[in-house]
């Protein structure tokens, strides 16, 4: 990174400052943690503070809906399996 990219990101107003590589690893470990790292992602995908680290919380929590949504259709079919094998018997 140039000098002059440099100062210009510094100019920013730090609700628009990107996030280094380091931020969205440490945010990612941050979110893994079941029960902490549901609240954080919710806290942060409703804050203004920073507009990136918004966004990759909202990221975050979009996977936890797709993976919930996936994981109700696996418990319906799979219980509507079992109840199909025992009706035969």
């Amino acid at each position: 990174m140039t000098n002059i990219e440099k100062e210009e990101i510094n100019r920013l107003p730090a609700k628009y400052r990107p996030l280094g590589a380091w931020a969205y690893f440490g945010y990612q470990l941050l979110f893994s943690i079941p029960l902490v790292g549901l609240i954080c992602i919710i806290v942060f995908a409703c804050s203004g503070d920073n507009i990136n680290r918004r966004s990759y919380a909202r990221s975050f929590f979009c996977v936890y809906i797709i993976v919930g949504i996936v994981l109700i259709i696996v418990l319906v079919v799979g219980g509507g399996c079992l109840a199909a094998m025992f009706a035969r018997k």
